[in-house]
């Protein structure tokens, strides 16, 4: 049986946009740049932003000026993440393969893996600039092959944020704007006079951005619905509660509606990690942010076993699980659900949102159960494709379809066996005799 040494209470009032209608204002924002394109997206960036540059695609001269604004160490680390990124994406690609098989003689099957045409990369702003999303949804557009990526980001307190701009640029965008939230969006799902229709919109986001994408999934794709930030611990006896605090409020910090998770099979540990979280957070910069989070969604749970732990583990589907164990890999066995494990601790979930060159846009909301996170496959399209090159098999490949659908009814699909059943074994129908 589980002891709750901390649990959520949920106050109400934590986010910005909990009392607000998110779904119907996001439908009248898509619903006014579908019917009136630019003006309706400058309209709403003003808003919104209060941002109205004369144009909000950046020419060469423009984005060659920002990144000279951006530290030469700081361009230094974007290059080295990015190179991780794309090592790591590059490799994932190469375990993708085509394939073609004759399935009987004369039969041939097979399937390629083509690259989405046009990809929009959304990079959130807002409370902080998120370089690290630019590595995660351009580059690795890039590294599957899409020949173009347009990618958005919002101003930051109506000014361009170099830092982020550089990372979109070395990432690859194709093209750079600077238009955020649901007028983003909507204005790469739909296209505008001014901006190309994109296929396919990769990238995190506030509740408006999320629900966006949401409603105009089908007309695009989507790389996966996201929702707050989660974290959760695996953690035994000999875990060290400095390193559990540390690493909760590490998450805490991203949003005010974060889950902060532990789940140990130790008391002890459990109640000093409990006591290590409120003395790291009375000290901790962003503990605006984080307090509220912590108060509302932190959650310290105790439990017999560690084999208990990592079963409450798999229900809670968490999209980041640090293992804190003595023999962390033992996770890989035990558990299936999951965004992104991060396994001992010398490992932490920071590494994977910032630089060790994994994916950082990754399932939440339990959404872990059923798809994994952002990654090359992502982008590509795997289509298959049939050919029949002998005479005979289409022949018997006739017989059986004219057979397989008139047991459903399909007269017409039928017919189309038949058709190759006559021509190629000579099989006579009176509906090809009339």
């Amino acid at each position: 049986m589980a002891l709750h040494l901390k649990t959520k209470t949920n106050i109400n009032g934590t986010g910005a946009s909990q009392n607000l209608d998110v779904p119907g204002i996001v439908k009248g924002v898509i619903d006014d740049i579908r019917a009136n394109g630019d003006q309706a997206v400058r309209k709403y960036s003003d808003k919104f932003d209060k941002w109205t540059p004369k144009s909000f695609l950046l020419n060469k001269g423009q984005i060659e000026e920002i990144i000279s604004k951006v530290p030469q160490q700081t361009i230094a680390d974007i290059k080295t993440v990015q190179s991780n990124v794309r090592t790591f994406a590059l490799a994932q690609k190469e375990t993708i393969k085509d394939l073609e098989m004759e399935i009987q003689p004369g039969v041939h099957l097979g399937h390629k893996n083509i690259p989405i045409d046009c990809v929009g990369a959304y990079i959130p702003g807002g409370r902080y600039p998120l370089l690290a999303s630019a590595h995660m949804t351009i580059l690795t557009a890039k590294a599957a092959g899409v020949p173009k990526v347009i990618a958005c980001t919002p101003p930051i307190n109506g000014e361009v944020p170099p830092a982020t701009i550089a990372a979109m640029y070395y990432a690859g965008a194709d093209e750079i704007w600077v238009l955020g939230g649901v007028q983003a969006i909507a204005a790469m799902a739909i296209g505008t006079e001014t901006m190309q229709k994109v296929d396919f919109i990769a990238g995190p986001g506030n509740a408006f951005v999320a629900e966006a994408k949401r409603q105009l999934f089908g007309e695009i794709g989507i790389d996966l619905p996201a929702g707050p930030t989660e974290v959760l611990i695996v953690a035994d006896e000999k875990a060290n509660p400095t390193t559990i605090a540390t690493d909760l409020l590490s998450q805490a910090e991203h949003g005010p509606d974060t889950p902060a998770v532990l789940i140990t099979n130790s008391k002890a540990v459990g109640e000093a990690s409990l006591l290590e979280v409120y003395r790291l957070l009375d000290i901790l910069p962003t503990k605006g942010i984080a307090s509220i989070s912590w108060a509302n969604f932190g959650e310290v749970i105790v439990v017999p076993s560690l084999d208990e732990a990592y079963q409450l583990a798999d229900f809670y589907a968490s999209e980041h699980v640090q293992i804190l164990t003595e023999r962390p890999r033992e996770a890989l066995v035990k558990m299936n659900n999951y965004g992104a494990l991060f396994l001992g601790d010398m490992t932490c979930v920071s590494y994977g949102d910032k630089c060790i060159g994994t994916n950082h846009v990754l399932p939440t909301k339990k959404a872990g159960r059923f798809t994994g996170g952002l990654w090359v496959g992502k982008f590509l399209k795997t289509v298959t494709y049939q050919e029949v090159t002998s005479e005979k098999a289409s022949g018997e490949l006739g017989r059986l379809c004219g057979r397989a659908a008139r047991a459903e009814k399909f007269e017409g699909h039928a017919r189309s066996g038949d058709l190759r059943a006559s021509l190629y074994l000579k099989d006579k129908f009176e509906w090809l005799s009339n």
